[in-house]
């Protein structure tokens, strides 16, 4: 397990989906040693879109790259929720005070929320009843810059840290692109789908293969409290999200339905 010389301070767990080499993680690790002890855990390669996925069929690897006061950074073949699971178990000292997971190179808005391993990353967190935060950027370059979110991310952070989230709940912070940024927005998640188009090809041997492409449809393109409307604004839009996803309106009208019935009623 990990000892620090200072454990009075905080203890932050980072990790993100794109990847311990890039360049939104950086940043974030920066970030998080304002505000305690530091540990990175993160895929050794790109693994978006991996939602909560876990590896079961390989065993997992998980190798110290980097050590300094106050920070410890280890890179893992797994996706961003292994990278989180490993830490718990296999590092840290204790459950930690906050996780952060990316910063994305990418957005995460809408329904993105559930294919995202960047948010995946954060789900852990909650499930695990630690306040955590998927932090994205509307950038999907290698080489995106970050500088004009450095003070709306540091502010986010100070404000969790202060306060902490309600259990069970973590943040799905989306970051415009560009110097031009207005503020922070607490918004809910904007109804919208993947509109999935798939490249069909062939290859030398005459097989058919596929490549997933599309676009986004925004389905409340001018619903005002939306992160969708936000984010077109040049606004950082904030999303609580629950680890709890039952549609608890939707009880009572099944249960009006009758799907709740005995043995006796199925024969």
């Amino acid at each position: 397990m990990i000892e620090f010389e200072e454990n009075h301070r905080p203890l932050i767990l980072v990790t993100n989906d794109d990847g311990v080499d890039a360049g939104g993680i950086s940043v974030l690790r920066e970030l998080a040693c304002e505000f305690g002890n530091v540990v990175v855990v993160a895929p050794d390669s790109a693994q978006s879109g991996m939602s909560n996925a876990i590896t079961v069929k390989v065993p997992l690897s998980l190798e110290k790259i980097f050590e300094d006061k106050g920070l410890y950074i280890y890179k893992s073949n797994g996706t961003p929720v292994d990278c989180v699971k490993l830490a718990f178990n296999a590092l840290l000292p204790r459950k930690p005070d906050l996780i952060l997971s990316g910063i994305n190179h990418g957005s995460n808005s809408s329904s993105s929320v559930h294919y995202s391993g960047t948010l995946g990353g954060a789900r852990e967190g909650a499930v695990n009843e630690v306040p955590s935060i998927g932090f994205s950027l509307l950038d999907y370059k290698h080489d995106a810059s970050f500088e004009a979110a450095r003070p709306f991310v540091r502010q986010i952070i100070k404000q969790v840290v202060q306060n902490p989230l309600p259990d069970y709940t973590f943040l799905n912070v989306n970051i415009p692109q560009g110097d031009d940024l207005k503020g922070i927005k607490v918004c809910r998640q904007a109804r919208g789908k993947w509109v999935e188009e798939f490249v069909e090809r062939e290859d030398p041997r005459k097989q058919k293969y596929y490549w997933l492409t599309g676009f986004f449809q925004n389905l409340e393109p001018n619903a005002e409290d939306t992160d969708e409307y936000a984010l077109k604004n040049n606004f950082i839009s904030v999303v609580p999200c629950r680890v709890d996803i039952t549609d608890h309106s939707a009880i009572d009208q099944l249960k009006d339905q009758s799907y709740e019935m005995s043995v006796k009623g199925i024969y």
